[in-house]
């Protein structure tokens, strides 16, 4: 994908951005431009690091550390617009280009790690830290560069350095092949229904089955498709049992149906390259590699976590199995309880326990009025607002631009989202940048994205939430909070760059307010009428809470468990898939539950490197997060005004600049133990 043509990177619309807002011009991109401009980016970022390891003069912190972290800044611009498309608006010149510049990439960043002239000025200066009166910001990214450094090969011999660079390069390849494939999946299994089919589905379900279908070009018909939004109430309505096994088996088989989109071979390979690589790097296992730099440290301190509550889990789904089975044979059921019963006869079980059911929140849930409670809360904890700038032309014209302002009405950044699903955005919810906030150098002001996957409802008619999806879109906006109001000096620890078992607190903790009664009153107003939720609707809800912990529970924990299972490991398995049957049953899971992300279709794991040995973090936060929110509680007010204040500069506002512990215990004055997290979740 290699180009000769020269590139001006200095005016290209992909690296120079001059749009109104300090967007790129999009309308100015091609899918063919970003080979080219790759290619002299990543030139230009070498003769960068080129120029700081050939330095002749003695290291310091900014002729060494700042200008690191300044360089490449055409190189920054490129990928984050790249790997948007990627994720979010995918074509097969992208893929192409996808499994071109993963390789390179990798290539590129193994040799600026190995790099001996830039390690030994880093090296010098981290040497001599005690002596230059470093601010406690700068000493710890110096710290954290040095061990950056470190764990990808620095001290390593050149035989070392070689085989490390050629694995990063293989996994890299790996990454891409493995997201790709359960992309095809997703993107080419539909269940076409007609009217007969759909005995049992509410109204909104059936219009986004028939947008669904309409956009694969079978309008006048309904799809079930494989994206959460629809497979889950699909699977909670349908009266149809043989619809809902059919769908259950497709979607728990992504990415393991044989042929070119099979994970098996890819799963193995990688596990075995991630073995290998710890080992090099003079770690027992990769879980211990990747644990080296989270709160939690250890595979056994992850398991001190995860064991009493999978324990508490299974109970709970065991006692909750025998309520839906009798609700089967009420229902004159003679069939086997099976995996495709399970959301079924939990929605009856909620109606005969609570009187409601979720067809009935959902015309309360709105996802424009869900936004507007997003930002309502935001706006309230932390003084920012936003503003909707309309026909700003970004990647999909489904993506919308805000404009984030503070208090004093000054500009802090901008705020994208793209809210709907489409055969080429691969599944998921998800947060990212095109630009990170920092005030080193000349500074610059975040851009951050979320990405979502809600059905999308046919023109004129409004999307409507489950409260699950709407708490996605709270948790996602979490994130994007952590991301625009950062502030902190150095890019690198800018933001959500913190360690990965921190990073959802800020996301999961920001659920909570979706639920506050004042936040539901004003924001959960019906579609058709407008009037606010009914107290007694809205009661039943609330005190809903924690049903289905058992089942949510055991599906999150088994994908946790086998994620550890595969990486503490000292080698890997031979038959992944095998390993992942013979793990589960020793956990004694139900084969009523499916993992709530199998080993093939597993991307937070294998799609890269990114939850690899890291899928606990979730549940890590969670004790942080059950525990933040009760402080709010304890004060009786959610929005708590010296709270917020605190919750602000030690949470959402500092990024990577401090240690973790050190962050939670200046908010809350102490760590939490799990138990306010299990009490959260209904298990205890």
């Amino acid at each position: 994908m290699s180009s000769s043509k020269t590139v001006d990177l200095a005016a290209h619309p992909l690296t120079f951005w001059q749009r109104p807002l300090g967007l790129p011009d999009f309308t100015r991109i091609g899918d063919n431009d970003f080979g080219p401009v790759f290619d002299a980016a990543l030139k230009a970022h070498q003769a960068e690091i080129d120029a700081i390891a050939g330095n002749t003069e003695a290291p310091t912190v900014e002729n060494t550390m700042a200008a690191l972290e300044l360089a490449g800044e055409p190189l920054d611009h490129v990928s984050s617009i790249f790997w948007c498309r990627a994720g979010a608006h995918t074509n097969d010149a992208i893929q192409a280009l996808e499994r071109d510049i993963s390789p390179k990439m990798s290539r590129h960043f193994s040799a600026i790690s190995m790099n001996e002239k830039l390690f030994a000025r880093i090296d010098d200066l981290y040497q001599r830290s005690e002596s230059l009166n470093l601010d406690p910001e700068t000493l710890r990214v110096l710290e954290k560069t040095w061990k950056g450094f470190v764990r990808s090969g620095a001290k390593l011999d050149a035989d070392g350095k070689k085989r490390l660079a050629a694995i990063n390069e293989e996994l890299s390849s790996l990454g891409t092949k493995f997201g790709q494939n359960v992309l095809a999946d997703e993107r080419d299994w539909a269940l076409f229904l007609d009217e007969a089919d759909l005995a049992g589905l509410p109204d909104f379900l059936k219009s986004a089955m028939a947008e669904a279908a309409e956009m694969r070009g079978q309008k006048g018909r309904y799809a079930v498709t494989l994206s959460r939004s629809i497979y889950e109430p699909f699977s909670t309505f349908s009266e149809r049992r043989d619809l809902r096994e059919t769908a259950f088996r497709a979607f728990t088989m992504r990415g393991q149906n044989g042929g070119a989109t099979d994970n098996t071979d890819v799963v193995r390979d990688m596990l075995k390259l991630r073995a290998e690589k710890a080992k090099l790097l003079g770690y027992e296992s990769f879980a211990a590699l990747k644990l080296d730099d989270t709160m939690a440290k250890t595979p056994d301190a992850v398991h001190e976590l995860l064991d009493p509550v999978w324990e508490k889990a299974l109970e709970k789904a065991a006692a909750d199995q025998k309520e839906l089975q009798r609700l089967a044979t009420e229902a004159g059921s003679n069939e086997k309880f099976a995996a495709w019963d399970w959301r079924f006869y939990q929605e009856k079980l909620r109606a005969e326990k609570f009187a409601f059911d979720e067809a009935e929140l959902k015309p309360y849930l709105q996802l424009e009025r869900v936004i507007d409670a997003c930002f309502d809360v935001a706006t309230r904890l932390f003084g920012i607002s936003f503003e909707e700038k309309k026909g700003v032309t970004v990647w999909h014209p489904d993506a919308r631009v805000f404009v984030v302002k503070n208090a004093d009405g000054s500009e802090r950044g901008l705020f994208l989202a793209d809210y709907f699903a489409r055969p080429s955005k691969r599944s998921g919810a998800w947060m990212s940048a095109l630009k990170s906030g920092y005030k080193l150098g000349e500074g610059a002001k975040p851009v951050i994205y979320n990405i979502m996957n809600f059905a999308k409802p046919p023109a004129g008619e409004s999307a409507l939430l489950s409260v699950d999806e709407a708490k996605t879109l709270f948790h996602e906006f979490g994130h994007a909070l952590h991301g625009m109001l950062t502030d902190v000096t150095w890019p690198s620890v800018s933001g959500t760059s913190v360690s990965r078992d921190f990073v959802e607190l800020p996301s999961q903790l920001y659920e909570h307010w979706l639920t506050v009664p004042a936040v539901l009153e004003k924001h959960a107003l019906h579609v058709k009428t407008g009037k606010p939720m009914p107290k007694e609707l809205l009661d039943k809800m609330l005190s809903a809470r924690t049903f289905g912990a058992g089942f949510a529970t055991v599906e999150f924990t088994a994908s946790a468990l086998i994620d550890m299972a595969y990486h503490a490991r000292p080698d890997a398995p031979q038959l992944p898939l095998h390993f992942e049957t013979e793990t589960l049953e020793k956990l004694h899971m139900p084969d009523t539950i499916a993992m709530r992300h199998r080993t093939p279709h597993f991307g937070h794991v294998f799609a890269g490197d990114g939850y690899s040995a890291g899928y606990y973090s979730y549940m890590w936060s969670e004790v942080l997060d059950a525990d933040a929110f009760s402080a709010f509680e304890e004060t009786g007010d959610p929005f708590n005004p010296e709270l917020a204040v605190r919750l602000k500069k030690s949470i959402y506002a500092a990024g990577g600049s401090k240690d973790p512990e050190e962050l939670y215990t200046a908010f809350r004055g102490k760590m939490p133990s799990p138990e306010a997290m299990m009490v959260k979740r209904g298990l205890v």
